[in-house]
């Protein structure tokens, strides 16, 4: 098994739970390589953790793949370890692995984590990432098979998010915000591609609807492209169009929240 393990949670840099599941890591594969995704996902937002790990997938290393945003730990949700595009993603049962299993080729196989024996214990109900997680991580690392962590879980039982979509329709395109980031950028479920279909390049100005307010919106290459201050609709890395402020924060500006309709046109 390989020996690339990744870690995304909701757990912040506050406190020590981060260096906890390295520690325990450490103690039971200490030639494994840890490279953190990120800790800051907002407390509990599983739709804003499965969107960073979705993105971020096709550029690790195939290996295991911790994921815990988890507000329902300690309740009946269930703990799975699937199979997934040569990868192996751990965590909670709640959507949070799904698009960026989605993004590894589908599931092949999942696993309810089950047997403990390879945890550590006691177990905290509140800490699965210290206690569960990790320490199955790293004996997967030690080889061994995610077959052995509990029963096998059919893959039309495992919870999915909705994946984001977007509708082409009388010469607009429609939307949803998947996420916000740090800056307040918001982060659409309409490809480039979807407005390149439209006619809309760099350089013109978008028609922009949210709800009942409609906006015109210059879009560019880059949210620098405008002075500061000023809104601006650009394709971001991961190839989806974001509408952020030049030094500011768009999502307050806007009142756009994760799940909110947008629609986009040309402009004559």
């Amino acid at each position: 098994m390989t020996s690339v393990i990744t870690l995304l949670t909701d757990y912040g840099l506050e406190d020590g739970y981060v260096a906890a599941c390295h520690g325990v890591i450490a103690g039971i594969a200490p030639e494994a390589r840890v490279i953190d995704v990120c800790h800051l996902i907002p407390s509990g937002d599983v739709r804003r953790g499965a969107a960073v790990l979705a993105q971020t997938i096709p550029y690790l290393p195939q290996g295991i793949h911790i994921g815990a945003v988890d507000p329902s730990a300690g309740g009946a949700r269930r703990a799975v370890a699937v199979e997934a595009g040569g990868r192996v993603f751990i965590g909670p049962d709640n959507g949070l692995l799904s698009w960026a299993v989605h993004a590894s080729g589908g599931a092949r196989a999942a696993y309810e984590i089950r047997n403990p024996d390879h945890f550590l214990h006691p177990v905290s109900p509140t800490f699965h990432g210290r206690d569960v997680f990790s320490p199955v991580a790293g004996r997967l690392c030690g080889g061994l098979r995610p077959a052995d962590l509990g029963p096998e879980v059919p893959l039309d039982r495992l919870v999915s998010l909705p994946e984001p979509t977007s509708l082409l329709r009388d010469g607009s395109v429609e939307g949803e915000v998947v996420s916000v980031d740090r800056y307040g950028n918001t982060q659409l479920s309409i490809a480039a591609g979807d407005l390149q279909a439209l006619g809309v390049r760099v350089g013109d100005t978008l028609g922009v609807w949210l709800g009942r307010r409609q906006l015109a919106l210059p879009y560019r290459e880059t949210y620098a492209a405008v002075p500061p201050g000023e809104l601006v609709a650009f394709a971001d890395s991961a190839g989806l169009i974001a509408i952020a402020v030049n030094s500011g924060d768009a999502a307050q500006r806007l009142g756009l929240p994760p799940g909110a309709h947008v629609r986009l046109s040309p402009t004559p």
